[in-house]
C-alpha cells in the first residue's frame, strides 16, 4: 500500500484505540509486501491477543492473499477468541484496489472477557448471531498452522491413523484451500502431521487440483 494510504490508517488506528481503551486493539495488514510472515504495519494494543508487529498472518490474511480472491465482503462484529481463551468482539475490513483485489486488511478486535464476566449482559454484547464457536487468533504462523490442521482433521471426522488416501486427499486440499501453503515450510510439517512423504504431499496437492 502507499505511505500516505498507511499514514491514514496508522492515524485511525491510534485514534480508535485511543476512543475505547487498552482492551481495544487494532492492527492492519499490508498484502502488498512479499513476505506473509511480516505483513503487519500498524499495531495498536497487541496485548489484547498477545501479538507483536512479527505475529505473521492470520486466517483472514491467508484468505484475502488467495489470487482468486475478488470483492471479499467485510465482515463486522464477530466472535473470535484468543490462545489464552479471552473472547474478543472482532470486525474485518478489506482495503481493495480498482479491480477489488484486496491489498491490506484493517481489522479491530476488542477483549470482552470481563464484560462477558457480569451474566446479565452477555446477550446484549457477546452473542452475534450464526457463529457457534469463536474462532481463535493465532500470535504466530505455528500456530496458524496448527489451527488448520486441527480445522482439517475435524473435516475429516476421524483421526489421521485412520485416515485412507481419499481422506488425506480430502484434508490436504482444505489446507491449500485455506492458504496454508503460503506458510513458509509448511509442506514439511503437513507431510509429517499425514505421516506423508513431500513428494506424496504434492502428489495429492495434484490429484485434489483435478477433482
Amino acid at each position: 500500500m502507499q505511505h500516505s494510504t498507511i499514514d491514514i490508517l496508522r492515524r485511525i488506528a491510534a485514534a480508535i484505540a485511543a476512543q475505547f481503551g487498552s482492551n481495544c486493539e487494532v492492527v492492519v495488514y499490508d498484502l502488498t509486501l512479499e513476505d506473509p510472515e511480516n505483513m503487519i504495519v500498524i499495531l495498536e494494543n497487541g496485548h489484547v491477543s498477545k501479538r507483536s508487529i512479527k505475529a505473521g498472518p492470520s486466517h483472514v490474511v491467508l484468505e484475502a492473499m488467495k489470487e482468486d480472491k475478488k470483492d471479499i465482503p467485510d465482515h463486522y462484529n464477530y466472535l473470535t477468541k484468543t490462545h489464552d481463551g479471552r473472547i474478543l468482539r472482532s470486525s474485518t475490513i478489506y482495503i481493495k484496489n480498482e479491480e477489488g483485489k484486496p491489498i491490506g486488511i484493517f481489522a479491530i478486535n476488542y477483549d470482552l472477557t470481563d464484560i462477558m464476566m457480569a451474566q446479565s449482559i452477555v446477550n446484549a454484547l457477546a452473542q452475534p448471531g450464526g457463529l457457534d464457536e469463536p474462532e481463535r487468533i493465532p500470535t504466530n504462523v505455528n500456530e496458524l498452522l496448527d489451527d488448520l490442521l486441527d480445522q482439517s482433521i475435524k473435516l475429516i471426522g476421524k483421526p489421521v491413523a485412520m485416515m485412507n488416501k481419499e481422506d488425506k486427499v480430502k484434508a490436504i486440499r482444505f489446507l491449500n484451500d485455506a492458504g496454508a501453503m503460503l506458510i513458509t515450510k509448511s509442506g514439511d510439517k503437513i507431510a509429517k502431521h499425514f505421516g506423508i512423504s513431500k513428494y506424496t504431499l504434492y502428489s495429492y496437492l495434484d490429484t485434489s487440483a483435478q477433482q
